[in-house]
């Protein structure tokens, strides 16, 4: 199990799904520079297990993250290069496999900022979501501003920032901030059984198509070189087996079992 050095976050990994655990429930789940630091370090060790197919980042306590400790700010707050939240939100949006948010409680300033660089959001209907610079003053950063505006657009974005407002999880799920909310009748528990699902779900999947799906949508999103990295996913493809066992699996009515695992060439 990896962690951080003062313990506020953790990995651990069970039946191919990678669960990171912000950890420090007496701040909120409130994210020390030594936290920030060492989340890019255990993503790199979760992208590289090749029994890891999906990522899930929650947190302790009933809370998802109330975002960086404000007595670190200090040194949390850089620029945008050096920004110690800008470059793990980026390393975990750079993180190769799928990754879902599973979200109870506050999920505030770095918290949304960690959520949304996650491939998908689930929450209890009960979260609380803000982002909330403009109460300290502070620039948000544009790596995690442009994230937002294409998440839930301009309006909606200038909304979250103008106002540092905190919204519910039906406003969130509505302007496009959350993928699905669990209905408050299922409790907390019914919010991790219902991403359980959803992990398990995606770790019977092929992998190959997942990593060229999230490579090619955000080469879309970034207006990037989509024919290039298609044919480079399309000769992957062709060279992995995959279809293969796709097919097969589908005419003897059995499950798949993909085996892909490496980085595109």
């Amino acid at each position: 199990m990896a962690e951080s050095p003062d313990g506020g976050l953790r990995a651990e990994v069970a039946g191919g799904v990678g669960t990171v655990v912000i950890d420090r429930p007496a701040k909120r789940n409130a994210m020390s520079a030594d936290m920030w630091r060492a989340l890019p370090g255990i993503l790199d060790g979760l992208a590289a297990d090749p029994g890891v197919r999906v990522v899930v980042l929650t947190g302790a306590g009933g809370n998802f993250c109330a975002g960086a400790d404000i007595a670190e700010l200090g040194d949390i707050h850089r620029d945008d290069d050096s920004h110690l939240a800008t470059v793990a939100e980026r390393a975990l949006a750079a993180f190769p496999k799928p990754s879902l948010a599973a979200i109870e409680g506050y999920c505030v300033g770095g918290g949304c900022q960690l959520a949304a660089a996650c491939d998908l959001r689930f929450a209890a209907d009960g979260a609380r979501f803000g982002i909330t610079p403009a109460k300290l003053g502070i620039v948000y950063p544009a790596a995690a501003t442009a994230r937002l505006v294409g998440l839930v657009g301009p309006s909606a974005a200038k909304y979250l920032l103008y106002s540092a407002d905190l919204i519910g999880a039906e406003h969130a799920l509505r302007i496009g901030l959350l993928d699905e909310v669990v209905p408050a009748g299922a409790g907390l528990q019914g919010l991790h059984e219902r991403v359980a699902e959803f992990a398990a779900t995606l770790a019977s999947r092929s992998l190959l198509t997942q990593r060229a799906t999230k490579d090619i949508v955000d080469a879309v999103v970034a207006s990037g070189q989509v024919a290039e990295k298609a044919k480079r996913w399309l000769d992957e493809m062709a060279a992995s087996g995959e279809v293969e066992e796709g097919v097969a699996a589908f005419l003897e009515r059995r499950a798949p079992g993909f085996t892909w695992t490496a980085p595109a060439r």
